[in-house]
């Protein structure tokens, strides 16, 4: 018989510490929190600390190329990586639904555990809830993320005109691979979620003096953060139409769904803002990386109004509009 949650192993009790112990204590081992305590005692960081709070509500819970788990890791570092920080520490908060599979489960505190240990991230602390049957979406991963601040400065108000924009490898496979998943449109492909850390990308660049900002496009993709930019500084911003990087499969099926790419989430790009002199020598430490092999400078922050434009290939240009509903809910 298949092993499911209960609403007794969210009380607080004996079935609780049971289930706590035997899935999250069980995955991480040796690195797993004292859960005798309420809250964790750290060391000292060695500099600003910096924070990061995010919920992950990602449906269905495994797909092509990720999973719950992984993507609660590396959408939580991520966020403090590109805010030039050093990784250090996580929490976890779960909400699990009454009659959800202790078996997925168990794959999904794995995944989670499995990416922290490769990022040398600890978990200090965590907690578990159980909603009854119907209340819940199966599972939902809350974490907060801690980590020491190595490369101040970066904020979307700091481009200036003449600035170019990076973009570290193709844009829209997290959205597309999480859509195919969900069989709901009768498609199929080999479209793999792009969920990865980017540390990385982002030590590379941290030693230019002409790094501006750097953002991963999570919800709202380049579309988002790309507003995100105009509105800050002040001014507009052009883009290349060819060269953004777009995978074939990826901008077909966009195309027959009436998607736009620039708009899908990502979850191991970055976006980079950097001084036009640096950004040559930028390029090149990305495409040296495994992970930036296919990065590209992919526009330029302009004088004037605080648009974002593209450049289409037929020489005519069309307005990027940010976001406004939600077509793929329950993506990240």
């Amino acid at each position: 018989m298949t092993e499911r949650v209960t609403l007794a192993q969210g009380n607080g009790g004996r079935r609780m510490r049971e289930l706590i112990a035997q899935v999250f204590v069980t995955a991480f081992g040796a690195a797993a929190p004292d859960t005798r305590v309420d809250a964790a005692i750290v060391g000292d960081p060695g500099g600003p600390l910096v924070l990061t709070t995010d919920g992950f509500t990602v449906q269905p819970l495994e797909f092509p190329g990720g999973d719950l788990g992984a993507l609660a890791v590396h959408g939580s570092l991520n966020d403090l990586a590109v805010a030039g920080a050093e990784p250090r520490y996580l929490t976890l908060g779960v909400i699990l639904e009454e009659g959800f599979e202790i078996e997925v489960l168990r794959r999904l505190v794995a995944s989670f555990a499995r990416e922290a240990a490769a990022a040398n991230v600890r978990l200090v602390a965590g907690d578990t809830k159980v909603v009854p049957r119907g209340h819940g979406g199966g599972a939902y991963f809350t974490v907060t993320a801690a980590g020491v601040l190595a490369r101040p400065g970066l904020t979307p108000a700091a481009p200036r005109p003449g600035d170019r924009l990076l973009v570290s490898g193709p844009l829209g496979d997290h959205g597309v691979a999480v859509m195919l998943a969900r069989e709901d449109f009768g498609m199929s492909g080999d479209v793999r979620s792009d969920c990865a850390p980017v540390l990385g990308l982002c030590r590379a660049l941290w030693p230019l003096p002409g790094l501006r900002f750097t953002r991963d496009p999570t919800r709202g993709g380049l579309a988002g953060v790309t507003h995100e930019i105009a509105t800050a500084c002040g001014h507009g911003i052009r883009l290349v139409d060819d060269s953004i990087p777009i995978r074939d499969q990826t901008r077909v099926i966009c195309e027959m769904l009436g998607f736009d790419a620039l708009t899908l989430a990502c979850e191991g790009r970055v976006i980079a803002v950097v001084a036009c002199d640096e950004a040559p020598r930028a390029l090149r430490r990305w495409r040296n990386l495994p992970s930036g092999r296919d990065a590209a400078i992919i526009g330029t922050i302009v004088a004037g109004a605080s648009t974002v434009v593209l450049e289409t290939p037929l020489g005519g240009e069309r307005i990027i509009e940010e976001l406004d509903d939600d077509p793929l809910p329950r993506i990240c």
